[in-house]
């Protein structure tokens, strides 16, 4: 008898446990994006290598680069800008200086909503890593899911 309820619990410590279902772009971050970042990161908003060139001059108008897409958005949590909505959109509870990003203030209108929509997006990304593309590791980078 010892024996057999010893195999069932290694049998469950060896199964990977069912996962709650990660959060997708369609369903939870386009709405999101919609409802609270569309004024700067929408359609009207330029390109990212644009935006770049003229960046104080967007700045000023109030315009980030467009992420009003999938594959735009994508860009800065693993393209070539990877972890860049991670670090903007960070609460900075795990970092060293607990600052939190220059764009989390916008996630809410206030603290409850913005750990709620923070919550959506880290489901969303799978691995919350505020490290830039050159840091992370190929390991690292595999982690980030971001369904579509």
């Amino acid at each position: 008898m010892k024996k057999r309820v010893f195999i069932i619990s290694l049998l469950f410590l060896l199964v990977p446990t069912i996962s709650i279902a990660q959060a997708t772009y369609q369903k939870e971050v386009r709405p999101l994006m919609e409802a609270r970042c569309s004024k700067c990161h929408g359609s009207e908003a330029p390109l990212v290598d644009q935006f770049k060139k003229e960046k104080e001059k967007f700045t000023k108008e109030n315009k980030g680069p467009r992420m009003d897409h999938y594959a735009l958005l994508l860009e800065f949590v693993k393209g070539k800008d990877a972890g860049a909505i991670m670090r903007r959109l960070d609460d900075g509870k795990s970092k060293e200086d607990k600052k939190p990003g220059n764009m989390y203030v916008f996630l809410g209108k206030d603290e409850e909503e913005r750990q709620k929509n923070l919550k959506t997006f880290k489901d969303w990304v799978g691995s919350w890593n505020l490290k830039r593309r050159a840091d992370l590791t190929e390991e690292e980078s595999k982690k980030i899911t971001a369904p579509q």
